[in-house]
């Protein structure tokens, strides 16, 4: 499992580094540095639990304030995201967030979710 926690860590480190080029960088930058920080700790063992459902709360509520978008987009029919952005369809950049902040959800929970082992 280190080293699955450690390649999502060097991931959310190319994620943060891709933000650069962002019109709102910093906010997205220190998300996924969050979620780099996070796979290390748990790669080496040393995490607070506090710091890794702290984390995961503010995604999760994060994705919830952005969800009338996915929302939008799914009532729309799934239009296409991958395409071009227009400042005519914020909907593109809205749903594109709102499913990078899924991911990010989903990857804080399982790092916070205690660890079950299944014995044989």
């Amino acid at each position: 499992m280190k080293i699955i926690y450690l390649i999502l860590c060097v991931m959310f480190l190319v994620f943060a580094g891709l933000q650069l080029n962002d019109p709102d960088p910093i906010h997205w930058v220190l998300a996924y540095l969050a979620i780099a920080i996070s796979c290390a700790l748990v790669a080496f063992g040393k995490y607070p639990k506090w710091w890794l459902w702290g984390v995961t709360i503010v995604f999760g509520v994060w994705m919830l304030i952005a969800s009338p978008a996915f929302f939008r987009w799914v009532q729309e029919g799934f239009p296409n995201i991958a395409g071009q952005m227009e400042d005519s369809r914020p909907i593109i950049e809205e749903t594109r967030e709102f499913l990078g902040l899924l991911i990010a959800f989903i990857v804080m929970l399982t790092l916070a979710l205690p660890k079950r082992t299944v014995r044989s």
